[in-house]
């Protein structure tokens, strides 16, 4: 009997397929048997990728997410600072808006075109807002601006090494190799200090001032009428305050001297130094004193003058004054001659703190230490002078701080300081 053939609806593999055929998918189900399940996926799926390129992909999507999170970041930032800038300058500006007349003058006082205008600027405003302190600016010429540097802390005293060249020139510096043709006693102090002083007293005196008038309890005759003739000094918020410049000479004092005496007679003759007349200390705005090299004798018979503008002799006119040694000023080892040093021929007292008082040891003074500093700074208060150590401890800073604390309570009369900010931001009493 003829086999029948198979029927049209019969769709199973061993109907579709010959003997070979199903032979071969019977021997690769065995196989996929005892392959792993990750391989059968891979091939089921066809979609097998290599390591590589699977890490590669991976990286790329992080790194797009990663700058899509970054530029979402930023756009919130950004929105969120505009939004703070403009609450707070619609806040500003609506205080700004002046509400009554008084505020509309504040406003424009002073612009260009107001009647104000001429009226803006104070005419002695040089120093607004800063208040003298007794602290020396140690090797003021090292500043980055020279002068200027210590009048903004409120300095009253700075120093400046002079060197005498064989040009005659006066030049600063700490030593011979940091000299400069540009930087002298002239261009860093003298110039500086005659426009300063020129800016504080914009009137000419005392012809342009009224003659004051009698007080009610003063008798009404021609004494009692005076005319204001004081010279204002660097300092608007206290006019008398004097500047005290300290010149260290450096060279041959016999025959820098001279030549100091000279350059100062610009400041002489406008009646800015503090001078001795023979008989007193006059007072002036700029105190002149010497240091260093300078010979004592010297200076005691020195008369920078003798003609028209002082009229008088060596022995009445003297306008540079002595940093006396503060060290043999008080003490058992003190010499016999120490008396000779008074306010009439010298200013400072001055002393090395390092070799005098010494070595500051568990971050406080001893008590002999105290002992000593107190003697010292008495017998120049005595004697009219204002002590004054260098060579202070400037770190660890709380031991510089105690020494300053103790110095100043013990009435040191100037504060030799190195670092003008911390001078500046000391509490001082």
């Amino acid at each position: 009997m003829p086999a029948q053939a198979p029927s049209s609806r019969d769709t199973s593999p061993s109907a579709l397929s010959s003997p070979e055929d199903r032979s071969e998918t019977d021997s690769f189900r065995q196989a996929s048997l005892h392959r792993p399940r990750w391989w059968n996926n891979i091939r089921r799926t066809q979609r097998w990728v290599p390591l590589w390129k699977r890490v590669k992909d991976t990286r790329s999507a992080e790194r797009h997410r990663h700058g899509a999170m970054c530029l979402a970041f930023s756009f919130t930032t950004i929105r969120s600072v505009v939004i703070i800038l403009l609450v707070y300058f619609n806040i500003t500006l609506r205080r700004k808006i002046p509400k009554n007349d008084i505020q509309r003058i504040v406003a424009s006082w002073g612009q260009s075109g107001s009647p104000t205008e001429a009226q803006a600027k104070f005419p002695t405003d040089f120093s607004r807002d800063i208040i003298p302190r007794p602290c020396h600016s140690h090797n003021d010429y090292t500043r980055k601006v020279p002068l200027y540097d210590a009048l903004a802390a409120g300095c009253t005293g700075l120093e400046a090494d002079v060197w005498l060249t064989k040009t005659k020139d006066l030049l600063v510096g700490h030593t011979e190799k940091s000299l400069a043709p540009s930087r002298s006693l002239n261009s860093l102090y003298i110039d500086p200090l005659l426009a300063i002083l020129a800016h504080q007293n914009p009137n000419p005196l005392p012809d342009t001032l009224p003659s004051s008038r009698p007080s009610a309890d003063s008798p009404e005759d021609d004494s009692a009428q005076t005319t204001t003739t004081q010279q204002h000094g660097i300092f608007d918020t206290n006019v008398t305050a004097p500047l005290t410049l300290l010149i260290d000479i450096k060279t041959d004092g016999a025959t820098t001297l001279p030549l100091v005496l000279e350059q100062l007679e610009p400041l002489r003759a406008g009646g800015w130094l503090t001078h001795w007349n023979g008989s007193a200390v006059i007072p002036g705005v700029v105190t002149v004193v010497g240091t260093g090299n300078t010979p004592f004798h010297q200076l005691l018979s020195s008369n920078p003058i003798t003609n028209a503008t002082t009229n008088t002799t060596a022995a009445t006119y003297r306008d540079i004054f002595f940093d006396a040694p503060l060290a043999q000023l008080w003490g058992e080892d003190a010499p016999a001659n120490n008396t000779m040093y008074t306010s009439d021929n010298s200013n400072y007292a001055s002393t090395s703190f390092a070799a005098t008082i010494g070595k500051v040891w568990h971050g406080m003074l001893s008590p002999a230490q105290v002992e000593m500093i107190r003697g010292q700074v008495g017998e120049a208060r005595k004697r009219g002078l204002r002590a004054r150590y260098w060579d202070t401890p400037g770190w660890p800073v709380n031991v510089r701080d105690h020494v300053w604390d103790v110095l100043e309570k013990e009435g040191v009369g100037m504060l030799n300081v190195d670092d003008l900010i911390a001078a500046t931001q000391r509490s001082w009493a």
